[in-house]
């Protein structure tokens, strides 16, 4: 009777959906909203009863109803993108109810009528939280000292992290489905969307362990970023498959007949990496894409209790190297150490018989499943026994860093991507217990990470009994025994020291008690040289001295008066002329002025006349500077990035300062291209490596200047070993020149590889 009930309640509702959309959306779009929602309900894994699927076809109603009238930029109905969201969040990443409720409404409250009380009324207090939280901001408005939007939206969802993961699960989904849809957003747009996407969420997605999710995030956003190379790369990986997959058939075929005889169950699978990672590693290594031997890895997944998961990994190991020979150096055990986000597998690289490298990957189901869902996989496991606590030791830093970091909205998005984004290394206390830290940390963050007073003491170190300073850079393996003095107090220079957010928000912390001390020394001092300048130790005199000294408040005011840093005459410089602090803040901080809006720098770009203009944009002509962290030269895809009073940042739309920028301010971005002119020259530089021979430095620069007729500027050359490794800076007009030479050095028979001196040529690929 209840199972008859239930349907007629699902008949009546469809049949009511129906009719609804069928007076607000075409036949067609109602049809493909039916089969987009029904999807939604197939991927579906979690728990599904009748209130279940209620609420969800609730929510799914009230969207349906909201965005009604609202197009996205493609002309598709808005209402796709929910529906798309939440199939993700159901499907992609195995969420429940809840999120697939908040992943159907999470543009309610942002772009239409319906307030969040409404939705807290309709759905509960936890639906309308998550909600808020996936809500932005604000625009800015004028007149507000927030510098950048875009780091304060993303401080208010990182900081959901606190009280609910679920806001940056439903996030990643929206953002995954905002890039496969970027193709109908304007060029500037997809830069800023795509910046951020590599700036923020492919690295968090990451972090929670999903890894399929990071992979698209990355390939998408390289593909909007270095179109050329993404389909260059791509075009390789699809045309070498075929021989490819043959060759892993050959290699796998012993392995899998020993395991069978072995009686293990098991199955194996072949993962292609993605066209980011590939590119990447191009990158690192400094390699053209035919020397990538890992574009592709082979999964073993073992069926096993999760009591012998360890030693079923290692079986299958000792079977593979029993065919095929390791490479040790590439061994990497994360079941017997787990990565932060929960990841287990054994990771190792082996010659084929083919004499390529082929890396292989050893798991259980169990930490398949985790690698492929993340979050919501770890906890499906987090009572287990065996598992691990990485991932919530991870929370805790976070919730951690969200409550003790009280600087502005860029500061804090930069401290959470260093210190929680980054690679990890694992070090030893005296008494062998292991403590994970960012890499690049240092023995004072090791102190502060241990206890704030142990840090706060601390004169030096132990690292494997060997005494070093407070600086030095700590790695894996690492036993650390801290040194301290009960006379060593925190140093604002201590900063200069430390990489984790903890240490920082510490020092900051032990100088500011320190210098509390002080506070009634440095207060008599500071009324008595008011009272001999006849004014009154009123806020408004004392907030001026602050704002002259560009102090950050009293108690380092005090601070600085009781140790004379502040002495008479400076204070009686701030009141002896009535306008002049502003004038004077100026002159003696020259680094507070805006830049010159000068034509361009000299140094990075010295042929370029001041008074012609490269850059050009629909309304007309600008000043800008060339950036020299990726020098581009006409003919490059670039971004032009402006603020106020200075003239427009010209930088390659793929450079890594161009990509943090547009993460931030992307309000800043102006669409620009280059104005042809021939007459003006660009400085670009090459790096080459060839075999040593007679006449190598002739036939080079026979090239560059006779052929070519192009003007060095520079070059640089050593040979070792019967090796050469030259530098050359040349003056070339557009990216076309730059390509004309790079062939022609790379017919030379002595030159082996030629690439651009900031990143591998697409050319390589």
């Amino acid at each position: 009777m209840h199972f008859c009930a239930a349907e007629m309640i699902n008949f009546v509702t469809m049949q009511s959906k129906q009719q609804f959309l069928l007076e607000t959306y075409s036949p067609e779009e109602r049809s493909e909203i039916l089969r987009r929602y029904r999807n939604l309900i197939e991927v579906w894994h979690t728990r599904k009863d009748t209130t279940d699927r209620w609420m969800v076809r609730k929510a799914f109603r009230l969207a349906a109803d909201a965005h009604k009238d609202m197009r996205r930029k493609s002309g598709e109905p808005y209402i796709y993108h929910p529906l798309e969201v939440a199939t993700i969040a159901a499907g992609e990443i195995g969420l429940g109810r809840t999120s697939i409720i908040c992943a159907l409404l999470h543009d309610v409250v942002e772009d239409t009528e319906y307030k969040l009380s409404d939705i807290q009324a309709m759905f509960g207090e936890q639906v309308g939280r998550i909600i808020d939280g996936l809500t932005k901001i604000d625009d800015m408005v004028e007149g507000t000292d927030v510098v950048s939007m875009q780091a304060e939206n993303f401080r208010k969802v990182l900081v959901t992290l606190s009280y609910d993961v679920r806001v940056i699960l439903v996030k990643l989904a929206d953002r995954l489905h905002n890039m496969r849809t970027l193709d109908a957003m304007p060029a500037v747009k997809q830069w800023k969307i795509a910046s951020e996407t590599s700036y923020l969420f492919a690295p968090l997605a990451y972090r929670l362990g999903l890894y399929a999710i990071k992979s698209e995030l990355e390939d998408l956003a390289l593909k909007y970023t270095e179109p050329g190379v993404y389909q260059a790369i791509s075009r390789k990986m699809e045309h070498a498959r075929t021989q490819r997959e043959q060759n892993v058939a050959n290699f796998i075929e012993p392995v899998e007949a020993s395991l069978l005889k072995m009686g293990m169950k098991f199955r194996i699978q072949l993962s292609e990496k993605s066209a980011s990672s590939v590119w990447q590693r191009m990158k690192e290594k400094e390699i053209p894409f035919g020397e990538v031997y890992d574009t592709f890895v082979v999964r073993f997944v073992v069926d096993c209790p999760i009591e012998l998961e360890k030693v079923e990994c290692w079986r299958v190991y000792a079977t593979i190297t029993s065919f095929y020979r390791p490479n040790n150096d590439r061994l990497r055990d994360w079941i017997s150490l787990p990565k932060a986000n929960g990841y287990e597998s054994l990771h190792a690289t082996v010659m084929s018989k083919t004499g390529k490298w082929i890396e292989v990957q050893i798991r259980t189901e169990r930490m398949d499943e985790i690698a492929e869902k993340g979050y919501a996989a770890y906890w499906k496991y987090k009572d287990s026994d065996h598992a691990e606590s990485g991932l919530d030791e991870w929370l805790t830093k976070i919730r951690e860093l969200i409550t003790t970091d009280d600087n502005s909205a860029l500061d804090f998005i930069n401290n959470f991507k260093l210190n929680l984004f980054s690679d990890e290394i694992f070090v030893f206390t005296p008494k062998g217990e292991m403590i994970s830290m960012p890499k690049g940390s240092t023995a004072l963050d090791f102190a502060y990470n241990i206890h704030t007073q142990l840090g706060n003491h601390c004169i030096g170190a132990n690292v494997n009994h060997k005494l070093v300073q407070l600086d030095h850079p700590l790695k894996t393996g690492d036993q650390v025994e801290i040194i301290t003095s009960r006379v060593q107090q925190p140093r604002e220079e201590w900063f200069d020291l430390v990489v984790t957010a903890r240490a920082k928000s510490r020092i900051k912390e032990g100088i500011r008690e320190y210098r509390k001390r002080y506070r009634d020394e440095g207060r008599k001092k500071l009324e008595n040289y008011l009272t001999q300048l006849k004014l009154e130790p009123v806020k408004a005199n004392i907030s001026r001295i602050i704002e002259h000294e560009e102090l950050s408040g009293l108690v380092d005011l005090y601070y600085y008066a009781a140790i004379d840093k502040i002495n008479f005459q400076r204070v009686r410089n701030v009141f002896k002329e009535k306008n002049s602090s502003g004038l004077m803040r100026y002159i003696t901080n020259p680094f507070n002025r805006s830049k010159p809006a000068s034509a361009s720098d000299d140094s990075a770009n010295p042929t370029v006349n001041p008074n012609q203009s490269l850059i050009k944009d629909q309304k007309g002509e600008f000043n800008y500077t060339v950036s020299r962290c990726c020098n581009p030269i006409p003919g490059d895809d670039v971004v032009a990035i402006v603020f106020p009073n200075e003239p427009m940042h010209i930088h390659r739309v793929n450079c890594p300062k161009a990509i943090n920028l547009m993460s931030q301010f992307g309000n800043n971005i102006v669409k620009a291209k280059w104005k042809h002119k021939e007459d003006i020259a660009f400085l670009a530089g090459l790096k080459i490596i060839g075999i040593d021979s007679v006449g190598f430095l002739n036939r080079l620069t026979e090239v560059i200047s006779m052929q070519l007729n192009l003007n060095i500027r520079s070059l640089q050359l050593e040979s070792s070993k019967g090796v050469v490794d030259a530098t050359v800076t040349v003056y070339v007009h557009n990216a076309q020149n730059l390509k004309d030479l790079i062939d022609k050095l790379k017919k030379i028979k002595e030159i082996k590889k030629v690439t651009r001196l900031d990143r591998i040529h697409d050319l390589e690929l």
